[in-house]
């Protein structure tokens, strides 16, 4: 099963990464017992499957993925919310406060526009609209807090395998930390020098992510700055 770059190798749109009994995975197709990539990224080979690690891309909605977004509209019984996909999502007033809709309700009393909220993708209709609902703990309208942006397919870089990089990054600063995988991440910190190191963490991370030990790096990164903190 021939393949024709490494692990981690840099790839374009139209480039053959594997041919023979590979299947193709995300970012790539098949065609004539051949894979090709359709972005640009970072070819990866495992367990018989090749996919690119687009370094760049839209959020793609799936039902299950929690996001962070913001109320941007209100129609009659529902919110409309940006989260970053090809279209707005919709919150639908059973799904945020599990009753149903009544014509006497002032929706701007529940949520307002320009509220910021965390969701969860319940539904995707057949134009791939994001059906939400805030419904659940920790979902809802976010009270205090920052919001740091990352290109949605490095998400899972920031978890980890297993919540690794994640897990060892609440450890280190005791901070709260929601990650919308839409790519908006939420940090509430008590410490403001704190969440200033876990945004720093967050950048380093988004412009890091197609390298190796990167985990190992971070973990550095925090111990270093701590210390740094303690001296001045």
């Amino acid at each position: 099963m021939p393949q024709y770059f490494k692990n981690r190798d840099l790839v374009v749109p139209g480039d053959i990464l594997a041919e023979g009994r590979f299947r193709a995975g995300e970012n790539t197709y098949r065609l004539g017992g051949k894979i090709y990539a359709t972005r640009i990224g970072l070819v990866e080979y495992g367990r018989g499957v090749v996919s690119v690690i687009a370094l760049r891309s839209n959020y793609e909605p799936r039902i299950g993925d929690t996001v962070v977004g913001a109320v941007v509209d209100i129609d009659l019984g529902s919110w409309r919310v940006d989260v970053g996909a090809p279209a707005l999502a919709i919150l639908n007033v059973p799904d945020a406060i599990g009753e149903s809709f009544k014509q006497e309700m002032a929706l701007p009393e529940i949520f307002d526009i320009g509220d910021v909220v965390v969701a969860r993708v319940v539904k995707l209709n057949r134009d791939g609209t994001p059906i939400l609902s805030t419904l659940g703990p920790g979902l809802g309208r976010v009270e205090e807090g920052r919001l740091v942006r990352m290109t949605p397919t490095k998400i899972p870089r920031l978890i980890g395998k297993k919540g690794s990089m994640v897990n060892m990054i609440l450890k280190e600063t005791g901070c709260q930390i929601v990650i919308g995988q839409n790519g908006v991440i939420l940090v509430n910190c008590r410490d403001k020098e704190m969440e200033d190191l876990v945004v720093q963490v967050l950048e380093k991370i988004e412009n890091e992510a197609h390298t190796t030990g990167l985990t190992n790096r971070i973990y550095g990164f925090i111990r270093e700055m701590k210390e740094k903190g303690r001296d001045e």
